[in-house]
């Protein structure tokens, strides 16, 4: 039986068939090896397949094994994920365009994957003010210190302060690239690399030996922020692409700080757009700053053990559903769906009763707790 990966395989190497069209295929069809199956009149019930695309499909589709495509593919790529893989990163393959293979190089850390572990982007500008570094490696450095993975794109000026300011301060980086995960762009960057590859992971779109082009950085900003809890914009001006990766934030429901400067400063015309808009401000007070994102002390062992267990009376089976996925620990709403096996719609309905009900409370970035 040929495996569910092998057909994502096979749909991303269609043209006029991108990540958006596979994610409706994947949702009308239940699994992409049916939709492979599938007659011209039914893909042509899914929305975005026209005329010139189901053309295409039936004209390509026939030329194409998804088994062997698989093998062959594996012998020239060692690490990748698709949708199909229980490792494939959970809060990317929420969005409505997760990338139907994702490569991977470096050292894989199964809690940032399940979304158990926070992790923030920062971007901005290549031509950061010292100002701008330097707020970059105090938040970069805050960042690692309390657990949260830094995730940027490698790129010069502001991405390259924040990988290396949060390996210096032990903790870990995830680089997105907009090439293949061995090509290193820019070159100068080729010992950043290396580090990472030891504190952290590269991850792509593009296979290997993929070349830079300037069409992949802007779609790469979108896996910046579907694998980001919170999108951190430094310094960045008007046409920066710091800001289509904060444009993507919103759009996947992510939360968009920006850091304030000078109504004068070029550099700081496209956080103070953000911030009229309505991002939240990246203020001097850091430990204010970890809060928002989700940093909450320690409790403390002892502590824990002493204290009283609070009594819940009978609740219905579904309000009963969601308390159960609850441990001692926070949880982003994502998680709590996919543990409850229940839809959004119907957990943000009991989170809501039970909030109202003092047992859950509500944190920033849509994390709940019990109370």
């Amino acid at each position: 039986m040929v495996e569910e990966g092998a057909y994502w395989i096979a749909w991303a190497q269609i043209s006029g068939v991108g990540p958006v069209l596979l994610r409706r295929l994947q949702q009308h069809f239940g699994t992409l090896a049916t939709a492979w199956n599938a007659t011209k009149v039914e893909l042509g019930e899914v929305e975005g397949f026209g005329f010139q695309t189901l053309e295409k499909v039936v004209q390509q589709r026939s030329r194409l094994h998804p088994e062997q495509l698989f093998t062959k593919h594996r012998q020239e790529n060692s690490h990748f994920w698709t949708p199909a893989d229980a490792d494939y990163p959970r809060l990317l393959l929420e969005t409505p365009s997760p990338p139907p293979i994702l490569y991977y190089r470096g050292e894989v850390e199964l809690q940032e994957n399940l979304g158990q572990k926070p992790m923030v982007g920062i971007v901005g500008t290549r031509q950061p003010s010292e100002y701008g570094i330097r707020w970059t490696r105090q938040i970069s450095t805050a960042l690692a210190k309390n657990g949260f993975t830094v995730v940027s794109g490698m790129a010069e000026g502001i991405d390259t302060e924040s990988h290396s300011a949060a390996m210096k301060a032990g903790g870990r980086t995830i680089a997105v690239l907009g090439t293949g995960v061995d090509v290193i762009y820019p070159h100068k960057n080729r010992d950043l690399y290396k580090q990472i590859l030891t504190a952290g992971l590269v991850v792509s779109e593009y296979p290997t030996k993929t070349p830079p082009d300037r069409t992949h950085f802007p779609r790469r900003n979108r896996i910046i922020a579907g694998l980001s809890r919170a999108i951190l914009v430094m310094e960045a001006p008007v046409k920066s692409g710091a800001l289509i990766t904060a444009t993507y934030a919103n759009e996947f429901g992510r939360d968009v700080y920006a850091l304030p400067g000078r109504v004068d400063d070029h550099p700081s015309q496209g956080c103070l757009k953000l911030l009229n808009q309505g991002a939240s401000f990246i203020l001097k007070e850091l430990d204010e700053l970890l809060t928002m994102l989700g940093a909450i002390p320690q409790i403390d062992a002892a502590e824990a053990s002493t204290a009283p267990e609070q009594l819940i009376p009978t609740l219905s089976s579904e309000l009963q559903t969601v308390m159960d996925a609850f441990a001692s620990e926070v949880l982003p709403f994502d998680l709590i769906v996919q543990q409850t096996g229940m839809t959004a719609g119907a957990v943000s309905g009991a989170l809501l009763q039970l909030e109202l009900m003092g047992f859950v409370s509500q944190l920033p970035g849509m994390r709940y707790q019990k109370s």
